[in-house]
């Protein structure tokens, strides 16, 4: 059994969304004598995250809402390198996309090193044809599943229709296929989205 972690490191100086400061992560280390102890200050979107309805929706379901029997389970990662700029309908039309899969898009983004202001997004018309099919989850290899879509159509349209979203993922050496996935967000309550460690199993049945 082959284990793929897809999830992006968390350290001070990492991509953080639009290379904002508020954004990145602190780290305060203190030790006395032989004990250390560490704090860590981060937004709930840092690196590899679910994202729960509330983020965009002001009556929206928060991270504890999701059941981790959603995000243990089988899923398809989804090769779109090809796609320019966005992933739209015509880029998934002759994916093998079924009815509940949980899908992982992986694309270009997964292979910058630094934010990319110009990430390839997930397009309005690519959200409503995934909605229409009744996936169960999407997955992307960017800090945001949109960029500068006014409204943020793509996360509404997809949380409108329960559709979970995982922001960040990590797919450089990931191949197109099956794999089981175990997405574990932090076991917080009453936020907007949380930071997980998502690993692939390959060769695994359920």
């Amino acid at each position: 059994m082959k284990i793929y972690d897809i999830t992006a490191p968390i350290f001070p100086g990492m991509p953080v969304y639009k290379n904002k400061p508020e954004k990145q992560p602190s780290i305060e280390t203190k030790t006395n004598g032989h004990v250390t102890e560490s704090r860590i200050s981060m937004d709930v979107h840092t690196g590899t995250h679910v994202d729960a309805p509330l983020h965009m929706m002001n009556e929206g379901d928060t991270i504890e809402t999701i059941a981790i029997e959603q995000l243990v389970r089988p899923c398809k990662v989804i090769d779109v390198t090809s796609a320019t700029e966005k992933v739209t309908k015509a880029d998934l039309e002759s994916k093998s996309i079924e009815k509940d899969d949980f899908i992982l898009l992986k694309t270009k983004n997964s292979f910058d090193t630094e934010f990319n202001f110009d990430f390839i997004y997930v397009a309005e018309d690519a959200a409503e044809y995934l909605t229409s099919i009744g996936i169960a989850g999407v997955g992307i290899d960017a800090l945001g599943i949109e960029r500068a879509q006014e409204g943020h159509p793509t996360h509404r349209t997809l949380m409108g229709q329960g559709v979970i979203i995982i922001e960040g993922l990590a797919l450089k050496d990931v191949e197109a296929g099956s794999y089981f996935m175990m997405a574990a967000p932090l076991k917080i309550s009453g936020t907007d989205a949380s930071p997980a460690r998502v690993l692939l199993l390959e060769n695994v049945t359920v």
